[in-house]
């Protein structure tokens, strides 16, 4: 039987292993677009479920969220018996170096290894990339979908 998941389950399955985010946005024709992310969950935020990517100024994503900061994010398990998150809301955006690098490198970590994050930090944490907090306005999370 399918039910939906309280703001801690939620959380807990946004934050499990590596799996990756698909953002959507619209694109300045109106033409919608998605797009694979590597995510964390923001757990200092207490009021709203918030997570945490980066990406780059010029891409698809950077200058399309720059232009209208909403956005939906959707999470699954593709294993049965199925699940998902999907976080509607508008993101913000700041280009402060050190804050870019410290959750550049806390993604990295998460999914290729400790050993590796800080590498990653420095490479997504520099001049160019853009650090967006999506704040969820709506959650909606589902799973045991066919149990």
């Amino acid at each position: 039987m399918v039910e939906r998941m309280n703001e801690q389950e939620v959380r807990a399955f946004l934050a499990y292993g590596t799996r990756t985010g698909k953002l959507a946005w619209v694109a300045p024709s109106g033409q919608p677009h998605v797009a694979p992310i590597w995510f964390v969950v923001d757990d200092t935020t207490t009021d709203a479920v918030e997570v945490v990517f980066n990406t780059g100024a010029t891409s698809a994503k950077g200058k399309a969220i720059r232009r209208d900061p909403r956005v939906s994010l959707l999470v699954d398990d593709e294993r049965p018996p199925f699940a998902y998150v999907k976080l509607t809301g508008a993101v913000t955006v700041s280009e402060d170096l050190d804050e870019l690098r410290r959750w550049a490198a806390r993604i990295g970590g998460r999914y290729i290894g400790a050993a590796r994050a800080e590498e990653f930090g420095a490479r997504n944490g520099a001049a160019g990339e853009l650090l967006v907090r999506l704040r969820a306005a709506n959650v909606d999370g589902l799973r045991d979908i066919a149990d």
